[in-house]
């Protein structure tokens, strides 16, 4: 097979084919947490830190009937919510960063959930992947989120050689076009969890392999984290 040119326009028009393809394979790609409103969607994200969705949606079921307000949650005493969320792991620190951010909401943002992300990093437990799902999701402002899925598929697609979140964002926001940055970025995790995956990637199932830089090769499968 032919080596894919690496140029940032080549790997401009490559991310649009590959997007394109993406959308046919998964046309129901979209942010897996459960939510009807943006605190709602801020709690479970600061809970799906190296957790799966699933288990945070089946956590903040009840969750959700019990704190309805970013007050319920700053009022809501450190070992109640602990065990509300101890299923989620490192669930010390997550019922401490939801109780921190939501006083926040309630003393700097009248109890609501703000809309820029410079607001949003103020927040305890919220860094730019957190911020770009709630931007993406309820501020209709398109974001780069940045899972391991979206870094380890980005990676193998040779759109960036990137590890550090960040960095990967920034490489990302060059290839994609803006108004694809949000559903580009669930449908690399669609793709990640269902074919992509970390330690044995599916390269025959691949809708993007011949797009791809390392199809079905020792060194792709060696591009995981």
């Amino acid at each position: 097979m032919a080596k894919v040119k690496r140029t940032q326009a080549a790997t401009r028009k490559r991310a649009v084919a590959v997007l394109e393809r993406l959308r046919q394979a998964y046309p129901d790609a979209r942010c897996t947490l459960d939510y009807t409103n943006p605190l709602e969607l801020l709690v479970a994200t600061i809970l799906a830190a190296q957790c799966t969705d699933a288990r945070v949606n089946e956590v903040t079921k009840p969750l959700f009937k019990q704190y309805r307000t970013a007050a319920d949650y700053a009022d809501a005493p450190q070992d109640e919510l602990e065990q509300a969320v101890v299923t989620c792991g490192f669930y010390r620190n997550k019922a401490r960063n939801i109780r921190k951010a939501c006083g926040a909401l309630v003393a700097r943002f009248g109890g609501t959930v703000p809309e820029t992300m410079e607001e949003l990093l103020e927040l305890d437990g919220v860094g730019r992947k957190t911020a770009n799902v709630l931007l993406g999701e309820c501020a209709q402002a398109a974001g780069v989120v940045v899972d391991t899925h979206c870094g380890r598929v980005a990676r193998r697609l040779g759109l960036t050689r990137q590890t550090d979140p960040v960095k990967v964002e920034q490489d990302l926001m060059k290839v994609w076009p803006q108004e694809a940055w949000t559903i580009f970025s669930h449908s690399l995790v669609f793709h990640g969890r269902a074919v992509c995956q970390a330690r044995s990637p599916r390269c025959s199932a691949c809708c993007v392999k011949d797009l791809c830089p390392f199809p079905d090769t020792a060194e792709g499968k060696r591009i995981a984290r």
